[in-house]
Order: C-alpha cells, then structure tokens, then sequence
C-alpha cells in the first residue's frame, strides 16, 4: 500500500477510535483494530462512490430521455454534443499531454482580433455583426466575454466578424482561427461555419449539411470535435464508456483551427484532434455559433483571433532573415507565457536543433498601452522568458541572448485590436 494511503486509513482508524470510549479501546488488540477500521473504511468508501456514480449516470440518462418526440430533423440531439450521454459524469480531459508536443502555429498576420477589451457588460459585442439569435457581452468570473442566450438550429445562427469586405471571400488560402470557449456541461456545442452567416450565401450545394454530416462547420465539444461524419477525440477521452479516469471539470478549453490549401486541423487545448487532407471547398468566410440541446445554459467565448498563413517558420527565415511572430502570448501586464504560445517555440526549438550553426537573439516588443518605462521592461522580462523557456528545453545558452525595445518599434498602428496584436511580438534575430 502507497505511504499515502495508509496514512489515510491510519488517520480514519484514529478517528474511530476517537470515539470510543477507553475501557473499549483497552478491550481491543490495537493491529487487529486499526485492520478492521481499514478493511470497513475501504468498503464504505468504495459503495459510497459506486452510489454517487450510479446515481448521476442514471440523472443523464433521464434527462436524455425527456421529452424524445419534441426533437426532429435538425432539432435533435447534436451528434458532438450526444455522443456518450454519460459526459456528464466522466468527460474530462484525461489525458495528461505535454505542451511541448503541440504544434499548431498561428498565422502571422492577424485580420481580426476580439478580446472583449473595453466592452460594456448587457450591449451586442461591437466587433460583431448578428446572424440569428440571442448574443450579447457579460462578465464570466471577473472576465469579459461573449455570451450566447440561444440559437435557432434551424438557421444559420450565431454571429459574424464585421470585416469591410464581408460579402466577399475574405479568407486568405491559409489562415488560422483560435478562440476560448467555456464548458461546465458536456452538451454544451460550438460551431464555427465556414460561411459568413448574414453576408454570404451558402456554400455550393455539393457541401453535405445532412444532420450527420455537415462539411460547412467544425462543431467542438468538451472532448471532441466533428467534421462531417469524422470524430476526433481528445486523447484519453473515449465516449463508448464510462470508465474514464476523472470527472468532468469546468472551465475554459483553447479552441484552434488551420486551414491550408484544402487540409483542415482542429485542436482542442494541447492535442490535434481532427486532422482532415481534403475539405473538398473553399471556406468563404466566419460564423460563430453555439448550440445546447437541453437549453437552460449560456454559451461564453473569448480572445477570438483570425490570421492570414501560415509559412514554416523556417521558410520565413531563410526570406526574412529573421523570424516574427505574434503567437508568442503572455498574461497581461505580465512575462508568464500562456501556453498556447508552445506551438511556436517547439517549432523555434526544433529548428535550432536541427541547424546548430543558428544562434539568435529574442527580442520582445509591445503595443502602446501603458507607460513607455512599463512597456520597455515588460519587453525585456517577456524576451528574457522566452530564452529560458528555450533553455530549459535544451537550447545552449550560449546561442540565445534576450532584449527589449518596448513600444519603440511598432510594426502595425496601435489604434485597432488587430494593429496592437500585431506590435505585441516576439521577434528571433540572427546572430
């Protein structure tokens, strides 16, 4: 037995005989005592959890069956969201990935970036326009977000970026979207359509919508994501049973898609989970949406970007001479690295690694916001981590040196969301 455990159990047969009175415990041979208490404790437990198990298991269950003959043709269960109507009790994301095997890389030039800054709680979010439905701004937890009250299923739905050329094809060959979106119910569904919802017509009729098979969209879940008739889980995860190691946890789950030519990548925080060669048409355009069956739960997203690309990092460099990248991320106002960001440093790293005549020197930037002093050392602390991220991953030392130049050196104008996300950079020199 674990040290651990018997200390638990040791701890409980404490606590028993805490409440005996002493002629009782004297009566007792102590091995013999603390062997039972361990015994009976481990019994308990192990029926209690099999009760709590059975019990929620069956509430889903129920809930599943309610009211089946009011759901037909797009109206029933979404298949990512149903798929194992016991997510309730044991969807999670269970596998303990690493980051540093994350490969997604943003693309490099942003065409929309929304992180709720400066919206006001109650009023329809200002960067977007209104396809169908219900969707308005809110505070999750002290953060702004964007909040979706409902959708019609039997429409488009959601919302759209307003962009100037919205009428029009305005996705590049190659592009990136990433978003966070928020789960505390495994029915919970949200979709990203590859058509602009209110300024696009749909997409040509040989894209299949059959109600298990829609192409137009990516419809992500807690643990899965769904293209067409292809499911992609995250690892870990498995909707044909309810054995999976820990309970469904809430909280916020990065959502991220690349498009390249026709190839098609969902992940789902650390992990790939749809990796489709041939999506058979070209994505026109964005909508936002969000779907839960049952009703009864708000949708939430946040920090939603869209960018043009993306070219190898190494094929940058050997046009460039140097390396810029806007999906190195940060907390705000601060040098802590988000983890999102390991997309591109694995890629940084493995490059030097299979170059080891490349040295480079990191050099951080900023938008203007904040003091020009508080701009200028934030630059340096952010550089600096990333050298020691690299460090630590096994980059000699000797081949990185950090600096800073603040807001000194802006790529892009800092008066939109997209121009400061653009100044906001890392960038690895050649040395």
């Amino acid at each position: 037995m674990q040290k651990g455990k018997m200390t638990f159990w040791l701890l409980a047969a404490a606590f028993v005989a805490a409440l005996l009175l002493p002629e009782q415990v004297e009566a007792l041979d102590p091995g013999r005592f603390l062997q039972r208490a361990q015994d009976r404790a481990e019994r308990n437990v192990e029926r209690r959890l099999d009760q709590i198990i059975d019990r929620k298991v069956n509430e889903v269950l129920d809930s599943a069956e309610e009211g089946p003959g009011s759901r037909s043709g797009n109206d029933r269960l979404d298949p990512a969201a149903s798929e194992g109507v016991r997510d309730q009790v044991v969807a999670a994301p269970v596998a303990e990935l690493s980051w540093s095997r994350f490969d997604f890389v943003p693309g490099d030039i942003i065409i929309f970036e929304d992180n709720q800054e400066g919206e006001r709680n109650g009023e329809f979010p200002r960067k977007w326009d209104l396809a169908n439905g219900s969707v308005e701004n809110a505070v999750l937890n002290g953060e702004n977000v964007i909040m979706f009250l409902n959708t019609n299923t039997n429409s488009d739905g959601g919302i759209v970026p307003m962009l100037a050329n919205s009428d029009g094809d305005y996705l590049p060959d190659e592009f990136t979207i990433e978003f966070d979106a928020y789960f505390d119910s495994p029915r919970r569904t949200y979709r990203v359509l590859f058509y602009d919802g209110k300024n696009q017509r749909r997409l040509n009729n040989n894209v299949n919508r059959g109600s298990n098979a829609q192409t137009d969209r990516v419809r992500v879940s807690q643990n899965s994501a769904v293209f067409g008739s292809t499911y992609g889980y995250y690892p870990g995860f498995n909707s044909n049973t309810s054995q999976n190691e820990t309970m469904s946890l809430a909280g916020w789950r990065r959502v991220s898609i690349s498009f390249n030519q026709r190839a098609l990548k969902v992940y789902l925080d650390d992990a790939r989970v749809l990796n489709i060669p041939n999506m058979n048409y070209n994505p026109l355009g964005i909508t936002m949406a969000y779907h839960n069956p049952n009703g009864g739960h708000q949708g939430y997203i946040k920090n939603i970007r869209i960018a043009k690309g993306a070219v190898p990092l190494y094929d940058k460099f050997l046009t460039d001479g140097k390396i810029v990248t806007s999906g190195i991320r940060f907390d705000v106002n601060k040098a802590t690295i988000r983890p999102e960001s390991m997309g591109v440093i694995n890629e940084i790293v493995q490059l030097m690694q299979q170059h080891p005549e490349l040295s480079f020197s990191v050099e951080g930037h900023t938008d203007s916001d904040g003091s020009t002093d508080l701009n200028q050392r934030l630059s340096e602390e952010r550089a600096r981590a990333v050298t020691e991220k690299m460090i630590e991953m096994g980059i000699a030392k000797e081949r990185l040196r950090s600096t800073g130049y603040g807001q000194s050196r802006p790529i892009a104008p800092n008066n939109t969301p997209e121009g400061k996300a653009q100044n906001r950079r890392v960038e690895f020199i050649k040395i």
